[in-house]
């Protein structure tokens, strides 16, 4: 494998790059009978108990006259957990596989360009794939609910959230898929998608937390929080939401942490 690296060009050979991503975008095409399932299933469960059943039943949340403002604000609550979650199982698990059990990446690794750029390229291919998980999900939160959802795009500011979410997402999958072992992959359910969900302001809105001065301040450094608090703010009205400036900015600064740590990372495991 050195060999291989010392032969690499110096600069990026970014059709490499193209190539590898349409690759992978192929395998999606080739497994949508799987990837489709593990992507609506979560959000239309949680949709249809909390937006059809509750105020059927008139139990909970779906008994008061709050009941569309909570639709409301879960719509962009379940978009990004749908992205953030795609973005980080997509890249995290395959790579963790790669490394520690199939040992696929040796070919990537071969491609003539860096491997700065091999490890780029599994960013945007989970980001894209993250892409395409918010697109499905959202017909699914905004027309299943039997209570109103009060919409209204902010396209700028959609577009602007939905690119963030997307890449900071695979990027914390980059960073996380080369820190773990293949055999410790459970442990990304228990100790990372749960509080990554239960405290990334899915089902309230960040505000909401003010009677929890220290809970407020510690979900912080969760990045679900900002790509929720994104979401609401370019879909939604009458919901409070954090400032935009505050939402960029951290969603820029976990994307460029992420994608630091991620590339390290994986230099780090293919050439050691």
């Amino acid at each position: 494998m050195p060999p291989a690296s010392a032969q690499r060009p110096r600069r990026p050979n970014w059709t490499a790059f193209g190539a590898l991503l349409l690759r992978d975008l192929t395998v999606l095409d080739k497994d949508l009978k799987e990837f489709l399932p593990n992507t609506l299933m979560q959000p239309a469960m949680l949709v249809f108990v909390f937006t059809y059943v509750f105020p059927r039943i008139g139990q909970g949340i779906g008994g008061s006259g709050n009941v569309g403002r909570f639709s409301t604000l879960l719509l962009g609550g379940l978009v990004a957990q749908s992205i953030a979650f795609q973005g980080l199982f997509r890249v995290a698990l395959p790579l963790s596989r790669e490394l520690d059990i199939t040992n696929e990446l040796e070919d990537r690794v071969l491609a003539p360009t860096r491997v700065s750029v091999i490890a780029f390229e599994k960013i945007v291919a989970g980001g894209l794939q993250s892409l395409f998980a918010g697109l499905i999900v959202f017909p699914v939160a905004a027309f299943l609910p039997s209570t109103p959802i009060y919409l209204r795009a902010h396209w700028s500011t959609l577009a602007i959230v939905t690119v963030l979410s997307c890449y900071a997402s695979a990027a914390l999958g980059l960073t996380i898929g080369t820190r773990i072992e293949a055999r410790l992959v459970p442990i990304l359910v228990g100790f990372v998608a749960l509080p990554l969900g239960f405290f990334g302001a899915i089902f309230y809105t960040w505000d909401a937390l003010t009677p929890i001065g220290w809970l407020k301040a510690a979900v912080l450094v969760n990045p679900m929080v900002y790509m929720s608090e994104g979401f609401r703010a370019s879909l939604s009205i009458g919901v409070v939401h954090m400032p935009l400036g505050a939402i960029y900015s951290a969603l820029v600064a976990f994307s460029v942490l992420f994608t630091v740590l991620g590339i390290r990372g994986f230099t780090k495991r293919v050439l050691s």
